[in-house]
């Protein structure tokens, strides 16, 4: 009972806040997770800085341990840029939350890779939220404010 009394806490704190997912010109996030799917199953790490209220650019890399591309040691990591679409403004969503498609470019072993996904971030405080991506590359985590 103490642990639901203090989760249920956390929770309705946490929606007090004022926490937003998405500012434009500026704002920088750093997601940390696991990557479910794609080029095999690991841990993701993305960085994002936005350019304007629509676009922000950034980098990420993926350390697979397990089911990477042909079972080649050269394919555990993938490092890439990325290129996001932030739809908040247009779909008019509360300031939790955030969806974005975009564009992954990298490199994987001795190949390019490429990738597209679709985001969603949620702020539970002004700098701790949830993320989860789908596309090429599935991956969820926990996403920062900077």
């Amino acid at each position: 009972m103490k642990k639901l009394f203090f989760m249920v806490t956390i929770l309705f704190f946490g929606a007090m806040a004022n926490a937003q997912a998405w500012t434009g010109k500026g704002d920088q996030k750093i997601q940390l997770g696991l990557s479910a799917w794609g080029y095999g199953t690991g841990v993701t790490g993305t960085y994002d800085y936005g350019l304007n209220k629509l676009i922000s650019v950034g980098a990420g890399i993926n350390g697979y341990f397990d089911n990477y591309k042909n079972n080649d040691k050269d394919n555990r990591v993938f490092v890439f840029g990325r290129l996001n679409f932030h739809l908040q403004e247009a779909l008019n969503l509360p300031s939790k939350w955030d969806i974005y498609p975009g564009v992954d470019l990298g490199v994987l072993g001795r190949d390019f890779g490429v990738g597209a996904h679709i985001g969603a971030r949620y702020f539970f405080t002004e700098k701790i939220g949830v993320f989860a991506e789908v596309g090429n590359n599935g991956s969820l985590g926990v996403s920062f404010n900077l």
